[in-house]
């Protein structure tokens, strides 16, 4: 029989929705509810007239003309100058390092195009990437679309456990399976959804480790550092990045956005990468898009020139700070003792645990009662990968106070605490 959907590529056939597509189609078709799921940053506090005198100022005359026009595949010059010595000022380097160098850095629509580049240049369908546990859930959506395979990483409270990293790596070498592996994916400041960031110790252990395994791979082994969250800090000091361990500057591949910092709207993304895959990303983004929006990277641009990006983060910094107080005081009136959660020192989210016997998937009592209190949190059991080693954890569960008001923030905690109740 003839069906449609037989003309799909495997890939198309294979690719399921992203969860987050249906939770906020849940938060749009149910009146009343508190949404505490989507990862959206706070609307009130975006830069509108910082970016109307920039915009302003970009098409004032024949000027106008330039940041209408295409641009190139790698990304403006001078923003990817600006972008590089900002990292090299965060880590504390000389600007002219080579682990900075301009020249290796690639501007993307969003830091979510340059994950999926990477799939698509890095691994075939079967091979293996080692992830957090719990991991960044759009991530393991394009690792489910590609047929990569993850192995969950256990997380501690300043990063991955590297013993349980060093057992996997060689339980790999035992199996013959090391040749499939291909990257260690880090989320590493504030991880999305557990809130933790990995301190430099682990990332130079990590970096080490992934080298002494590389020979019977029998190709490098790249550490991916997700440094999506790293600006929204409002706690504690900063963490190198693991581009100032990578001697060699040879096998880390660091991401992150503008996004979350200054405006979602404006979808400028950036990677650093190491050749051969830097070649190999701009023939592919070249497929893409030929580049990323010229108009939107003249923007970025003029923000971190004149210094409303740095005015913008340090706003968001304290707005958050503010929320995250919000909603942790409002867990602690709310819920069960015996629900238990961490503290954030940045990004967006609180990542809460429920007691061992307790479901949150979506299809358990809890997720139900949710829905019927009005109130809608991230399933916890979306955030690990599909690793045959282990039982998925189904009892966490992700709350994010970006994008929600402080009223929002104590009624929809108080909604998810009388669920709490109910089922427990």
């Amino acid at each position: 029989m003839l069906t449609p959907v037989n003309a799909l590529s495997q890939l198309g056939q294979r690719t399921s929705e992203p969860p987050i597509s249906w939770l906020m189609k849940e938060a749009l078709q149910r009146p009343g509810l508190i949404s505490l799921a989507a990862g959206f940053t706070d609307n009130p506090s975006l830069p509108v007239r910082e970016t109307r005198a920039i915009v302003e100022g970009l098409l004032r005359g024949a000027q106008g003309q330039p940041p209408l026009q295409y641009g190139t595949t790698a990304g403006d010059a001078h923003l990817r100058q600006l972008t590089s010595a900002r990292l090299a000022h965060l880590d504390d380097r000389p600007a002219q390092a080579a682990a900075y160098a301009p020249e290796r850095l690639l501007i993307t629509h969003g830091s979510q195009q340059l994950l999926y580049i990477l799939s698509e240049i890095l691994f075939d369908p079967g091979d293996l990437v080692l992830v957090e546990d719990p991991s960044y859930f759009v991530y393991l959506g394009i690792m489910q679309s590609h047929d990569i395979h993850g192995r969950g990483i256990r997380m501690e409270a300043d990063g991955i456990d590297l013993a349980h990293l060093e057992a996997t790596l060689n339980q790999l070498e035992q199996a013959g399976e090391l040749p499939r592996l291909k990257a260690l994916y880090l989320v590493s400041y504030h991880s999305n959804p557990a809130g933790i960031t990995t301190n430099a110790a682990k990332k130079a252990a990590a970096l080490k480790l992934l080298r002494r395994y590389e020979k019977v791979a029998g190709h490098p082994i790249y550490l991916i550092e997700d440094a999506a969250y790293r600006e929204l800090r409002f706690a504690g000091e900063d963490t190198p990045s693991a581009l100032s361990m990578d001697r060699r500057a040879d096998r880390v591949v660091y991401t992150s956005t503008f996004s979350k910092p200054f405006a979602t709207g404006v979808r400028v993304g950036f990677g650093l990468l190491p050749e051969p895959l830097l070649a190999a990303a701009l023939r592919v983004k070249g497929n893409h898009d030929f580049g990323t929006a010229n108009f939107l990277q003249q923007i970025l641009t003029q923000a971190l020139a004149n210094g409303s990006y740095e005015t913008q983060v340090a706003k968001l910094r304290r707005r958050y700070a503010r929320k995250a107080m919000a909603m942790t005081q409002a867990c602690a009136a709310h819920f069960p003792d015996a629900v238990q959660w961490a503290n954030p020192t940045g990004g967006l989210y609180v990542w809460a645990r429920l007691p061992a016997k307790v479901r949150s998937g979506l299809k358990s009592a809890l997720f139900e009662a949710a829905l019927r209190h009005k109130v809608l949190y991230v399933p916890g059991s979306l955030c690990y990968c599909d690793d045959t080693t282990r039982r998925k954890p189904n009892r966490e569960l992700r709350l994010s106070y970006g994008n929600a008001s402080l009223q929002e923030i104590e009624e929809g905690i108080a909604r998810l605490g009388r669920a709490l109740k109910k089922v427990l």
